[in-house]
């Protein structure tokens, strides 16, 4: 089954159709640069036009950099501000023809879907715990899953450290705009992964996003942490296939379109064979449930 998957980034939004069974991309991806500023519509039609590049007519995932609810984003760290409390769902769902029933799409945070990815066909797979994604890029994002299952909208990026939040001393932005060389880079993210680890004690950190190619140039570098360190396998691609994901469990869920003809409010969780929502081979209870047996978003597991 394809599905596409739009990332939306602070300097790129890319997108191509996912092949869900091999959690990998069917087409080689479409990236246009995101415009300055990163006004909601301006946005909406770099997806639009990403989109359009495959002839694409079914549904859509898209990822936002910032904390999304119910298809609203709420929070804009690295795009316009406008983008606070819009429902970015409805707004890609108009833009893509959803009116005339083209593209529903569903809405999460970036870090959330590559964690889904890398979770579910990545260096996450099978791995019980916590484990905690953080893709490195304009930002820091962060998925962090327990024994499987996805706390939505941490943005643990926005920690602080040294008086800032993290991700103005420790992302990849911040390394290419001061110069800093992998030892000084990564001297900070040790840092950075230092003070996670405290909060959190995690049994994995997979460290995704573009830098994640060169995992050699600074993993290596990096001293003192408990957890394991991990690049992420699907690399700067697993935010696509995550939104894909995410998708295809919306439009599989029924997903209702809370605002917006075609708008999903977010992937819910995904029955098992058994009826369950546990992970394979999990042990532990689903998540909540709330009215008529919807699942909350705490809790998705990683799971298409």
């Amino acid at each position: 089954m394809k599905v596409f998957g739009v990332d939306i980034g602070g300097s790129g939004i890319k997108g191509a159709p996912v092949d869900l069974e091999r959690g990998d991309l069917a087409d080689e991806r479409f990236k246009v640069l995101t415009p300055q500023p990163a006004t909601p519509d301006a946005v909406a039609d770099c997806v639009r036009q990403v989109v359009d590049h495959f002839g694409w007519s079914g549904p859509v995932g898209a990822t936002f950099p910032g904390v999304v609810t119910d298809g609203v984003t709420r929070t804009a760290a690295n795009v316009d501000k406008a983008w606070v409390d819009r429902n970015a769902a409805a707004l890609l769902a108009g833009r893509l023809g959803d009116d005339t029933g083209g593209c529903p799409v569903t809405v999460l945070n970036d870090a959330d879907a590559a964690g889904l990815a890398e979770m579910r066909f990545g260096a996450g797979r099978g791995r019980r715990g916590t484990v905690i994604v953080l893709t490195f890029g304009t930002g820091i994002g962060s998925a962090v899953f327990a024994d499987g299952r996805l706390v939505p909208n941490t943005e643990l990026g926005h920690l602080e450290l040294h008086g800032h939040d993290a991700e103005k001393r420790a992302s990849t932005k911040v390394k290419d705009d001061e110069d800093l060389s992998w030892q000084q880079w990564a001297h900070r993210v040790q840092k950075y992964l230092a003070h996670v680890e405290m909060l959190f004690s995690p049994r994995l950190f997979v460290i995704g996003g573009g830098v994640s190619r060169k995992a050699a140039k600074f993993l290596p570098l990096i001293e003192g942490i408990r957890a394991e360190i991990v690049p992420a396998r699907l690399q700067n691609n697993a935010g696509i296939v995550g939104a894909a994901m995410a998708a295809h469990a919306a439009g599989r869920d029924g997903a209702a379109a809370p605002a917006g003809a075609g708008a999903s409010a977010g992937p819910f969780s995904v029955p098992d064979s058994d009826g369950t929502n546990a992970p394979d081979g999990a042990d532990g209870p689903s998540g909540p449930s709330g009215p008529s047996g919807t699942t909350s978003q705490v809790g998705w597991p990683a799971d298409p």
